[in-house]
């Protein structure tokens, strides 16, 4: 493995993804401060999301193409954009005015960041060798869970900066220092990082291997179980239901994610060094729909909402994230070495939809029936994936091998 290519690809990593998280709660505290309704604050973040869809399945084909240092490069330097252009609202706008340009900027953003995450997520099946399994897992964990982590850290320093720089200030100091991290990666990525041997056609920009294609849908109401809560519902209910400050606000919701990143992190150890399966998902799943059911029972039994949030969604966050790191490694272990940006471009589309359609009833449950109806549908979301799960394979995949039962997409 090149250690010093992984640790490009990292860093670039870990740079964006302290905009990424600063920049959620920048938007999110600005805006509910200025009286915003929860369902026009989802509105924020939708091209976002929407937007995460359709980059990660044309971008998976154009790294196939071009090779994963293009659409680092790229998503790096869409970022930087977006900070600047949101740093450029004015306050006298309207409110209409207002909501479409953060749309827009939040639209950049969220291609600059499926770019970065696809690219940094299949450089790890390139630089790993094909053959170390544990290696892999090991790996994709420590990049996901370190990445987990920062992002909770970008919530800290989002919900800070807001406080202390103001809302253009502290876009315009993130997006100087990502500057510097994009022109690095741009100079020191060799440019052939993931390129496939073959020319990516567009009939394989989706996946025809069953297996991926139900770890997909399962990714799919995975990820729209944590944002229908993580979105919208939690950050206004700790703000507006109990009167939590910024910094209050930015430092629960980054604890969190550190949790959850510090927990993906170690996801190889609690295995005990077994490699995941398909069953290893589903089981995971179901708890983590039993635990999401847990959460609004017990605000309906009466007990103090602030322990219970606190508690619950801590609880939350440990399954949640041994879903996510058993997710991705079983992504890299369904797919081809030269394929892999195609696939997982495919993986983080699923994953994107999820987000978009979470992101809308984040607002729309919460403006209906309060943080508890968010509850219930998060529970909803969860159950769908581990059923879903239960039909990935039950025992490890090698994509040099055909599987009975599978049809394997082209290529292999």
């Amino acid at each position: 493995m090149n250690l010093r290519h992984y640790s490009l690809v990292t860093g670039a990593y870990w740079g964006f993804t302290l905009t990424d998280g600063a920049l959620r709660m920048l938007v999110l505290l600005h805006f509910f401060n200025l009286g915003y309704s929860p369902v026009t604050l989802a509105f924020l973040f939708l091209l976002y999301e929407f937007c995460g869809i359709i980059t990660n399945l044309l971008g998976g084909w154009i790294a196939a193409r071009m090779g994963l240092r293009v659409t680092l490069v790229a998503g790096l330097g869409l970022q930087v954009a977006a900070l600047g252009l949101l740093a450029l609202l004015q306050p006298g706008w309207s409110e209409a005015a207002s909501v479409a340009w953060v749309m827009l900027a939040q639209a950049l953003s969220g291609i600059a960041k499926d770019l970065t995450k696809m690219s940094a997520k299949s450089a790890i099946k390139v630089l790993v060798p094909a053959e170390a399994k544990g290696a892999l897992f090991k790996w994709v964990a420590v990049l996901t869970g370190s990445k987990n982590a920062l992002k909770g850290v970008g919530f800290f320093i989002g919900g800070f900066l807001l406080a202390t720089a103001g809302f253009a200030g502290a876009l315009w100091l993130m997006a100087g220092l990502l500057a510097l991290v994009w022109a690095g990666v741009s100079a020191l990525l060799p440019r052939d990082l993931g390129r496939a041997k073959t020319k990516a056609g567009w009939r394989e920009l989706w996946s025809k291997s069953r297996a991926i294609n139900v770890l997909c849908v399962a990714r799919f109401f995975l990820f729209g179980a944590r944002d229908i809560w993580f979105v919208v519902g939690v950050p206004v209910f700790l703000r507006g239901g109990l009167g939590w400050s910024f910094a209050e606000v930015g430092t629960f919701m980054a604890l969190w994610v550190i949790g959850y990143g510090m927990v993906q992190g170690v996801a190889p150890a609690l295995l005990r060094g077994r490699v995941p399966t398909g069953f290893t998902a589903a089981t995971a799943a179901f708890g983590l729909a039993v635990v999401t059911a847990a959460v609004p029972i017990l605000l309906v039994a009466g007990l103090a909402p602030g322990s219970v949030i606190v508690v619950g969604l801590a609880l939350f966050g440990v399954v949640f994230a041994f879903n996510s790191a058993v997710h991705s490694y079983l992504i890299l272990d369904y797919t081809e070495g030269d394929k892999v940006a195609l696939n997982v471009g495919f993986y983080y589309m699923a994953n994107a939809g999820g987000r978009l359609v979470g992101c809308l009833l984040s607002g729309v449950l919460y403006q209906l029936a309060g943080l508890t109806g968010c509850l219930w549908g998060a529970f909803g979301f969860a159950l769908i994936s581990a059923v879903v799960a239960l039909g990935l394979p039950r025992h490890a995949v090698h994509p040099e091998q055909p599987v009975a039962g599978m049809v394997m997409s082209e290529g292999d």
